[in-house]
């Protein structure tokens, strides 16, 4: 099984769906996963493949997630309380905290 995020204009994930198998070419898994879920869905819907293990896109997407095409990244939202930073290798907020 593959997991596809569904993405809206702003790259924001909408919904995760999975793919079987069976409809999977393995040697071409997310071109066949996306060409079978436009085929589902509809013409002009976008997705990107995301995986459990972090194998690739450094973070499983979830919904309100945002992708990120420079950084081949799914990004969650960033906490609303305190200060945070993004870590640029795990692509993960982090609180950035001042010495005092």
């Amino acid at each position: 099984m593959a997991h596809f995020a569904k993405l809206d204009k702003n790259n924001i994930v909408l919904e995760v769906n999975v793919v079987n198998n069976n409809v999977l070419d393995p040697n071409n898994e997310e071109a066949s996963g996306i060409a079978f879920l436009i085929e589902l869905f509809g013409e002009g819907s976008n997705w990107k493949q995301t995986s459990y293990n972090a194998g690739i896109r450094k973070n499983y997407a979830g919904v309100g997630f945002t992708y990120d095409e420079g950084r081949n990244a799914f990004i969650p939202p960033k906490p609303i309380e305190g200060s945070w930073l993004l870590d640029e290798d795990s692509c993960l907020w982090v609180e950035n905290v001042v010495p005092s």
